[in-house]
C-alpha cells in the first residue's frame, strides 16, 4: 500500500506521548496559563519567536500541551504538516473561512453542505463580514471554474456531501485550485481514514470531531489540518481567529478524544461493513437507497479510485421514502417499536442515528436550494451503528418497513 493510503501507520508513529509520571497515556494539562523560567522568554512568545515546538506555552487559549498533542495525532492521520483543535466543527470551519477571507472577498462552495456551514456562508458572513459565496455543483469542474472571480479566496467542499453522499473529485478540484492560486478546503467529517484529502491535493482539511472520530456522541470538537504557516496564522496573537475569537478545546476533551483514535480504524471498517450490507438489502427490496459502496451510486467509481479500501465506503446511507410524513412514521417505528436506533441529529455514534435531513440538519437551506441539491422531503439519513448484530438490526429495519407499507413480507 502506498504512503498516501496509510494514515494509521502515520498515527501510530505519532502517538508516543508519555504521561507526566511515565503513564502510557498522555497527561492532562489543566493549566490556563504557563510559567516561563526566564522573563525574557515571554516577549519572545508574544512575538511569535517561540512556541510549542520549542516547549514554550503562554496561555490556554493560544496553545495547550494536551490539545497540541491531539492535534499532532490528527495531523498525522490527515498527512498535514500541522493541525490544531477547536471547540467544535463549526468553530474550525469558521476559523478557516475568516482567516482566508476578508471583507469583500468571495468563496466558491459546494451546493450541498451541512446546514450550519450553509447558514454561515449564505447568511452570516455576508451580513457580518461582507464575504459572499457562490454555491455550485462541486462535481461540475467547469461550473466551479466559472464561479471563480478576482475576489475568490477559497474553494470549499465536503469530501462526501451531507446528506446526499456525493463524492468530491478532490484531485480535480485541487488541480483547478492550484492553477488559480486559491486554497482548497475539504470537510472530511463523513470519511475519516477512508479519504485523505491532503494526500489527494487539498490544502486544508477540517473535521467535526464530534462525529466518527469521537464515536460516542458525548463531546463536541473540531480540528483544522494544514500547513504549519496556515495553522500558525490561525493562532496569531493579533489576527488569528482561533486565538482572538477563543473557540478553545478543553484539554479534558482533547485527552478523551486521543483515546478514541487508536480504535477509529476498527470502528470505521465496521460502520462501513454494516452500511454496505444494509444498503444492498434495501436495494434488493427495490427501495430508493443511496450509498457510495453500491455500484449503482453515481460516484462509486470515483470513490473506488480515491479511497483507502481498508476502511470501507462510509457509515452513512440515505433512504428516500417519498415524503416527510412517511420518513417520520418509519423513524417512529424504528425507534419506539423496534429499538433499531435513535431519531436524532449527528452521526458517527456507535448506535444508529436517523433524521429527515430536509427538516433537520439541512433545514437552514431554502426549498429551492434543497431541490437543486437533491434533498427531497422524504430523504432519511441513516448513520449506521455497530451495536447488536447485523442480522438483528436488519430484522428490525425490515419489520419497520413492512409495518409502514414500504415493502411486503417474504412469502
Amino acid at each position: 500500500m502506498s504512503a498516501r493510503m496509510n494514515p494509521v501507520e502515520r498515527m501510530a508513529n505519532t502517538r508516543h506521548e508519555f504521561g507526566e509520571h511515565g503513564g502510557v497515556n498522555m497527561s492532562i494539562e489543566a493549566s490556563s496559563t504557563f510559567t516561563v523560567i526566564d522573563p525574557e522568554t515571554m516577549p519572545e512568545i508574544f512575538a511569535g519567536q517561540k512556541g510549542p515546538n520549542a516547549g514554550c506555552y503562554l496561555y490556554g487559549r493560544h496553545f495547550n500541551p494536551t490539545v497540541y498533542n491531539l492535534s499532532r495525532q490528527l495531523a498525522a492521520m490527515e498527512g498535514s504538516d500541522f493541525a490544531y483543535c477547536a471547540a467544535s466543527g463549526m468553530a474550525a470551519i469558521s476559523a478557516v473561512v475568516m482567516q482566508q477571507c476578508n471583507a469583500g472577498d468571495h468563496i466558491v462552495c459546494s451546493d450541498t453542505v451541512y446546514g450550519g456551514t450553509y447558514a454561515l456562508l449564505k447568511e452570516f458572513l455576508p451580513l457580518k463580514c461582507g464575504i459572499s459565496t457562490s454555491f455550485v455543483d462541486i462535481g461540475d469542474i467547469d461550473a466551479v471554474q466559472r464561479a471563480i472571480n478576482e475576489r475568490t479566496r477559497l474553494i470549499y467542499t465536503e469530501s462526501c456531501s451531507n446528506p446526499t453522499l456525493r463524492v468530491a473529485d478532490v484531485p480535480a478540484l485541487a488541480d483547478l485550485a492550484k492553477s488559480r492560486a486559491i486554497p482548497l478546503a475539504v470537510d472530511n467529517t463523513f470519511t475519516p481514514l477512508i479519504l485523505n484529502p491532503i494526500d489527494l491535493g487539498a490544502d486544508i482539511v477540517v473535521h467535526s470531531l464530534t462525529k466518527f472520530i469521537g464515536g460516542g456522541s458525548d463531546m463536541i470538537g473540531g480540528v483544522v489540518c494544514g500547513s504549519s504557516d496556515f495553522i500558525q496564522s490561525l493562532m496569531d496573537l493579533h489576527t488569528g481567529p482561533l486565538m482572538i475569537l477563543g473557540p478553545t478545546m478543553d484539554p479534558v476533551s482533547a485527552f478523551q478524544l486521543s483515546l478514541r483514535l487508536p480504535h477509529l480504524p476498527v470502528r470505521m471498517a465496521e460502520h462501513g461493513r454494516r452500511a454496505l450490507e444494509i444498503a444492498r438489502r434495501l436495494q434488493g427490496l427495490g427501495l430508493k437507497v443511496s450509498y457510495p459502496g453500491l455500484e449503482s451510486h453515481t460516484d462509486h467509481t470515483l470513490l473506488a479510485r480515491l479511497r483507502c479500501p481498508d476502511y470501507g465506503w462510509g457509515g452513512l446511507l440515505t433512504l428516500d421514502v417519498g415524503s416527510e410524513a412517511m420518513a417520520n412514521a418509519l423513524m417512529r417505528t424504528l425507534q419506539n417499536e423496534q429499538q433499531f436506533g435513535y431519531v436524532a441529529v449527528s452521526l458517527g455514534y456507535f448506535d444508529t442515528l436517523m433524521s429527515c435531513s430536509g427538516s433537520s440538519t439541512s433545514s437552514e437551506m431554502t426549498d429551492d436550494d434543497k431541490r437543486k441539491a437533491g434533498i427531497s422531503p422524504g430523504l432519511l439519513r441513516m448513520s449506521v451503528g455497530i451495536t447488536g448484530s447485523l442480522e438483528q438490526r436488519w430484522t428490525q429495519l425490515e419489520s419497520a418497513l413492512i409495518a409502514n407499507g414500504l415493502c411486503v413480507a417474504a412469502a
